[in-house]
C-alpha cells in the first residue's frame, strides 16, 4: 500500500435523494433540510481531510408535474452554486405503481423515478480518480450498488499506486435499523448533533399566496 498523502484532498459526492430519505428515518425531517458544502466540510474537518470539490446529484419533478418542489429544488439549486457546489439534476419519469392499503385492498398511484443520476454519480467518483482529482471519495449514500465503485477505485489506486480511498458517510439514530453503509468502503457515521449543526438556514419551499 503506498504511503498516505500528507494532504488528503477530498470530493464529496452527494446522492441527494439518498440522503433525505435517510435523515427523514434517522432524525423525523420531512424536507432535504440539509446544507451539503456544510456537512462536506464537517465531516472532512473532523478527519484532517482538505475539501477540494463538493458534488450534488438528484431527480426532481418537472413544473408541470410538481410546481411545489421544482420551485424548491431551484432556489435550493441557486444556493448551491453560490458556494461552489456542482449541480446534477434530471427530471424525474412518472408511472403506474399498484401498492397495498390497510384494509387489504390495492390501489395504483403515480410514483417519480430518477433516471440515469445513479450511474452519472458513479461514472463521476471512477472518473475524477482516473484524473487524480482526489485522494479520498466521500460519498453521501448508502446504496449498496457503489460497491462496485469501490471495487474498481482499489483498482486504480494499484494502477496508479498512490493512496486512495472511498469513504461512505450516512445518518444514523437509534430509530434507524439500517446502519450498514457501503461495501468496501469507510463508514463514517452522522448522529443527529453533527447533522443538526449544518442544517440550511433557508426555506425553499414555496409560501402560500395569501388574499
Amino acid at each position: 500500500m503506498p504511503a498516505d498523502p500528507t494532504i488528503k484532498r477530498a470530493v464529496a459526492f452527494i446522492d441527494g435523494q439518498n440522503l433525505y430519505r435517510k435523515a427523514k428515518t434517522a432524525f423525523g425531517y420531512h424536507y432535504p433540510n440539509y446544507d451539503v458544502h456544510a456537512l462536506a466540510t464537517a465531516v472532512c474537518a473532523a478527519r484532517g481531510w482538505q475539501l477540494n470539490q463538493v458534488r450534488f446529484y438528484t431527480g426532481i419533478p418537472d413544473a408541470t408535474d410538481n410546481q411545489f418542489w421544482n420551485h424548491f429544488w431551484t432556489n435550493k439549486f441557486a444556493q448551491m452554486g453560490r458556494q461552489n457546489v456542482y449541480v446534477f439534476w434530471r427530471l424525474l419519469r412518472y408511472g403506474n405503481e399498484s401498492i397495498s392499503l390497510s384494509d387489504g385492498s390495492q390501489t395504483t398511484v403515480l410514483v417519480g423515478r430518477e433516471k440515469g443520476v445513479d450511474v452519472r454519480l458513479a461514472l463521476d467518483i471512477v472518473r475524477l480518480a482516473h484524473r487524480q482529482e482526489y485522494d479520498v471519495a466521500l460519498v453521501f449514500s448508502q446504496d449498496q450498488d457503489l460497491s462496485e465503485v469501490a471495487d474498481e477505485i482499489r483498482l486504480i489506486s494499484r494502477e496508479q499506486d498512490r493512496w486512495l480511498k472511498m469513504a461512505c458517510a450516512f445518518p444514523v439514530s437509534p430509530v434507524e435499523p439500517k446502519t450498514r453503509g457501503i461495501n468496501g468502503t469507510d463508514w463514517i457515521k452522522i448522529n443527529r448533533a453533527a447533522y443538526d449543526a449544518c442544517l440550511d438556514p433557508r426555506d425553499y419551499r414555496p409560501k402560500p399566496k395569501t388574499k
